[in-house]
């Protein structure tokens, strides 16, 4: 099924727009690990899952979607996690960290929801969390170019969409004594290495964070 729906998926993208992909290899064909990354549209799901040849991708889903016709199918059939937003939700937490021991591909906006405004927004502590718990490299993903295209799609215009991916995002563990510091600055990473494969409006909360600064100078050296 995973396979098949890609295939799809694939067919749609490649009729309907223009995707340019950099770094597809830097993602894991095995292993647990975690793919982060920005979020414009609700196009950026089956992009990524188009893009990645992993049968065991599957992502964390806001159970506002419930709701919504086919989508509570879908998440079923690719093996998707219900997370609640609006609480500490232990339970999706303690099944992500499962399926990433196991080791599946879990794929996380670490912003928590889409951007309205193209830019980042400041990061959740979520994906470091995961990262830290399950003992997992996280996967800096960047996209632009689907904020808008699902209009430009509708007025039968092919829109240009590009997506990024980094090198792995190897996190130092997060100690107890200083767990949320070592947690808020994780996640800066993550966020840092996501906003420096974007073009810099997109950048938003990050663009001119320190970290940011740093990482942008070790890409031009």
């Amino acid at each position: 099924m995973h396979r098949r729906f890609r295939s799809i998926l694939r067919f749609l993208f490649n009729l309907l727009t223009r995707v340019e992909v950099t770094g597809l290899d830097k993602v894991p064909l095995s292993g647990g690990c975690i793919l982060a990354t920005n979020h414009l549209s609700r196009l950026d799901p089956p992009l990524l899952f188009m893009l990645i040849e992993r049968d065991d991708l599957t992502a964390l889903v806001a159970d506002k979607y419930k709701k919504y016709p086919l989508i509570p199918w879908l998440v079923r059939v690719l093996k998707g996690i219900w997370l609640n937003r609006e609480e500490a939700d232990f339970r999706a937490l303690k099944d992500a960290i499962q399926y990433l021991k196991q080791g599946g591909l879990l794929g996380i906006a670490p912003e928590g929801t889409r951007s309205r405004t193209k830019g980042l927004l400041p990061g959740k502590h979520g994906v470091a969390y995961l990262a830290d718990k399950a003992a997992v490299p996280v996967i800096p993903a960047a996209i632009n170019g689907t904020d808008g295209a699902i209009y430009k799609i509708l007025t039968l215009r092919r829109p240009r969409i590009r997506v990024v991916f980094g090198d792995p995002i190897y996190l130092p563990p997060v100690e107890r004594e200083r767990r949320e510091e070592i947690l808020q600055r994780n996640t800066d990473e993550i966020l840092c290495q996501i906003a420096a494969l974007l073009p810099p409006q997109y950048r938003g909360a990050y663009a001119n964070h320190p970290r940011l600064k740093e990482i942008l100078a070790e890409l031009s050296t």
